[in-house]
């Protein structure tokens, strides 16, 4: 049975803002799609560079925002969502930050409460990690991850090999090493996830990297989210198998 839906109070979600919908056509490249809106075929932005093919489906439903300065970009559309297996998913992999921003701010985890400062994209090492939690006696790191990827259930991390989210956990590794707290949040941004695991199909040298990075004291979760062409909201924190 799944969760209740839509139980997050307004606070806690991020609205989406006026979309349009669409049909996907096709990917011109990493960035760039083709999508057809009633009778004319529009070019779209697609900030997410993963792989993404089983969602980039031709003749999947999508949900498109209007660019606020078409003139200024190549692109007159940002996609946002896609309906894949009766569900929509959203594809934005900057989505996630926002979200995370969001329940700090409204207090949604207990367990970040006790933090009163909270800084974003703050350098450690060679990275910069996602947000920084300082308490008068605690300092606790957090990188925020974006999961589209849902495969029978579970849904994995990552969609296409990424050296650089390996650098990040070496990062908060070495700060766990050095005293303080680290976590990493996987936010699935669908709701068909009951688990979430590395996808090491994809990328075993992530997977064996996370593994070791929990076993020295860097925290692992997941949230699965539900989403609507007006918000992304979160549902709950789904188990973690490594």
């Amino acid at each position: 049975m799944w969760p209740a839906r839509d139980t997050a109070p307004d606070s806690c979600r991020v609205a989406l803002g006026t979309l349009a919908p669409g049909v996907f056509l096709r990917r011109d490249n990493r960035f760039r799609v083709q999508a057809g809106i009633g009778d004319a075929i529009v070019s779209a932005h697609l900030a997410n560079p993963g792989r993404l093919a089983e969602l980039l489906v031709p003749g999947s439903a999508i949900q498109l925002r209007p660019a606020s300065r078409p003139t200024k970009r190549r692109t007159a559309y940002d996609l946002v969502l896609i309906e894949s297996q009766n569900h929509w998913v959203s594809i934005d992999s900057q989505l996630p930050n926002l979200l995370m921003a969001r329940l700090l701010e409204c207090g949604w985890f207990a367990r970040f409460t006790p933090f009163s400062t909270i800084r974003r994209e703050v350098a450690l090492g060679a990275s910069r990690i996602d947000f920084l939690l300082t308490a008068s006696n605690r300092t606790r790191w957090l990188e925020v991850k974006s999961v589209t990827l849902v495969e029978d259930g579970v849904a994995g991390f990552p969609d296409a090999p990424t050296d650089r989210g390996r650098r990040h956990l070496l990062e908060l590794e070495r700060a766990v090493a050095q005293g303080a707290e680290a976590e990493v949040m996987f936010v699935v941004q669908r709701e068909d996830a009951q688990s979430f695991s590395p996808h090491d199909a994809t990328d075993p040298a992530f997977g064996e990297t996370l593994r070791r990075v929990a076993r020295n004291g860097v925290q692992i979760h997941a949230l699965r989210c539900h989403i609507t062409p007006e918000a992304i909201s979160p549902v709950d924190e789904i188990q973690v198998i490594l």
